[in-house]
């Protein structure tokens, strides 16, 4: 992943309703989010995959 796929997963996130904002890390192949409300995991992973990059999961913290 390079910094444009970095900023694709970014922008594609924080179009989910509830995502505040996603912090997008490409070195480290994760993104931290905030939310407002719940949303279904499954909501990222749709959002992720239609972009075609890779879906590792949620950890919740």
């Amino acid at each position: 992943m390079c910094h444009h796929c970095e900023m694709t997963v970014k922008k594609t996130l924080e179009m989910i309703d509830g995502v505040e904002s996603a912090v997008v890390s490409h070195e480290k192949g994760v993104a931290e989010v905030s939310l407002s409300k719940e949303v279904p995991d499954e909501l990222f992973q749709k959002a992720i995959e239609e972009k075609e990059y890779g879906f590792k999961g949620v950890e919740h913290v």
